[in-house]
């Protein structure tokens, strides 16, 4: 059985969140959600996902997962106010647990917070199966960008985060903490080692000048043209390639407040004694 797929485009972010389902009236998940950060101001708001909340619901649909391909650095993740809106479990990667440990040390978080994953409603394995109504998803385990990175296989579909890009972008970096590009090149063959046809939808997209956002592509396509991991490129130049690339990229605008809030699931940090909630920003560290 074979989804159908809604993708949202997130300008300020250049991330898709992803509304998959059989049809309408069916159960449906919500994978990469996007909550609005203004960094200036420390304010959210909740404009994208209203987007979605206004399609599930246009479409009857009834949310059963909100899934999280990886704990992003580039958007902080909507999950908490969409499964308030609509319900449905939050899910992610059970290596999570190895992301929250690295970053409790970074943030200093408060000695209740526990890097055990219980934040998540979910942790999913790899190869586990899971249903979203009638459709059976199949967990990959795609380590190399993160540790925690997932990827989702439903049908013809595989929703697989930031292990690739379009072919004229490339792959995801790999010099954030617990990275690795021997794991990310390993993480990628295994993709296209499936059917030519799949399709293959990303998490962003960062286009040239010379083309509009897009984040559906094929296994054929990224094995024929992707820039990064063609056939024929070898791990050894891989690895040597994103090392470099990797040393000379700035990090993400929204890393520090994002990581520290999506791996708590997208939950805020509790407020201090007065009342307020902050985020907080580590001097030297990243």
């Amino acid at each position: 059985m074979n989804p159908v797929v809604k993708g949202f485009f997130d300008p300020a972010t250049w991330t898709i969140t992803y509304v998959v389902y059989e049809k309408r009236g069916s159960k449906c998940a919500i994978i990469d959600s996007v909550l609005d950060y203004d960094p200036k101001a420390g304010r959210t708001q909740t404009h994208s996902a209203d987007t979605v909340i206004e399609f599930v619901k246009e479409h009857d649909l009834t949310v059963q997962w909100i899934l999280e391909t990886h704990a992003h650095a580039d958007h902080l993740s909507a999950a908490p106010y969409l499964q308030a809106q609509l319900g449905g479990e939050i899910a992610i990667g059970a290596c999570i647990t190895d992301v929250q440990a690295t970053f409790k040390k970074i943030f200093n978080f408060e000695p209740e917070f526990k890097s055990d994953g219980q934040q998540f409603d979910h942790m999913l394995e790899d190869n586990e199966v899971f249903q979203i109504g009638a459709l059976p998803v199949r967990a990959i385990s795609v380590p190399g960008h993160t540790p925690a990175c997932m990827a989702y296989q439903v049908g013809d579909v595989v929703f697989i985060g930031d292990t690739l890009f379009m072919p004229d972008v490339g792959t995801a970096r790999c010099d954030f903490p617990g990275g690795s590009a021997h794991a990310l090149y390993r993480s990628v063959r295994k993709l296209l080692d499936l059917p030519p046809e799949t399709r293959l939808f990303m998490c962003h997209d960062y286009p040239p000048e010379t083309r509009e956002a897009q984040w559906e592509t094929t296994v054929a396509a990224q094995r024929q043209s992707n820039i990064h991991i063609h056939d024929g490129v070898t791990e050894t130049e891989f690895v040597a390639m994103r090392t470099e690339r990797d040393a000379t990229l700035e990090m993400p605008t929204l890393i520090l407040p994002s990581v520290q809030v999506n791996v708590r699931a997208g939950k805020m940090p509790p407020p201090e004694a007065n009342g307020t909630i902050y985020l907080k920003i580590p001097l030297n560290l990243l």
